[in-house]
């Protein structure tokens, strides 16, 4: 993304909606400008303001002629009065920072919208997690700090090395070169992303293994850095395995989403039950 200079009224509108807080006033020129190792290409400033085409020289005018008159005249807090913001043509490594961060925009690995993924909270359909294993979520960059690739890979590296399963649908894996050692491509290491999410799945007695070494690698990188644990539950719909793991750990439960099988197969067609029926004879 950038900012047209011949537009931009330096309002300063722009600068609240940027979630990475990339978009400041340069004194120097005056202008609104936007640091571009930090933006995500998120577009949440060319879509979350509106886009007014007022004439950018009447409107530094009116504002100079009151500023000397100690008043102010600013345009309404959701608007970009001269429509200044032009999207950037992104080619690669760069686009990537836009297919992790801009939610309409689908993954080309999985063609899915956001971070791509039905994560193991669709278990009930997808299969992932089955009895005795454990499946995790870890989530960087949210809220508002993003991730980059780098601090995405000592994490990947790190599980890889305890011998988890790296889920193949998932985008971050998908840029990996090498699944059994986490390596992500070198091109995107310094790419920046609100937000993307390593899927792993182990059996159940290694879950507190596997969240001590997330915690040891969380303290060594810029980000924040979000867990999220799913397993099988019992026929009572209870969990009597993992629950008293994380408790232990410190954690207070929520549970964050029960599937009841919806979505499943639980009939097969009926012709797959039947007797077969020889051509010509009667039913």
């Amino acid at each position: 993304m950038r900012i047209n200079p011949n537009k931009c009224v330096a309002c300063g509108n722009c600068t609240y909606v940027c979630p990475m807080g990339a978009i400041y006033i340069d004194p120097a020129i005056k202008r609104a400008t936007i640091n571009h190792d930090e933006c995500v290409e998120c577009y949440s400033c060319y879509n979350g303001l509106s886009q007014e085409h007022l004439n950018p020289t009447v409107v530094r005018t009116i504002r100079k002629a009151f500023s000397m008159m100690r008043l102010r005249f600013e345009p309404e807090p959701d608007v970009c009065p001269t429509a200044a913001f032009e999207p950037d043509e992104l080619t690669w490594p760069r686009v990537v920072r836009r297919a992790f961060s801009d939610p309409r925009v689908p993954h080309e690995s999985t063609g899915v919208q956001g971070r791509g993924t039905e994560e193991v909270k669709t278990n009930d359909v997808s299969g992932r997690v089955k009895v005795g294993e454990v499946g995790f979520t870890v989530e960087f960059g949210r809220p508002g700090l993003g991730a980059r690739f780098h601090e995405i890979e000592r994490m990947s590296t790190t599980l890889a090395k305890l011998g988890v399963s790296f889920e193949k649908k998932n985008p971050v894996t998908t840029l990996m070169t090498d699944t059994t050692t986490g390596k992500i491509r070198e091109d995107i290491l310094h790419e920046k992303v609100l937000s993307a999410i390593l899927e792993i799945k182990t059996t159940v007695d290694r879950t507190e293994e596997i969240i001590r070494a997330i915690w040891a690698v969380e303290k060594q990188i810029d980000t924040v850095v979000t867990i999220g644990v799913g397993t099988r539950c019992d026929e009572e719909g209870e969990d009597h395995v993992v629950a008293p793991v994380l408790e232990k750990l410190g954690y207070k439960l929520h549970r964050a989403k029960t599937n009841a099988g919806l979505g499943r197969i639980s009939n097969e067609p009926a012709a797959a039950t039947q007797e077969p029926v020889p051509t010509g004879a009667a039913k």
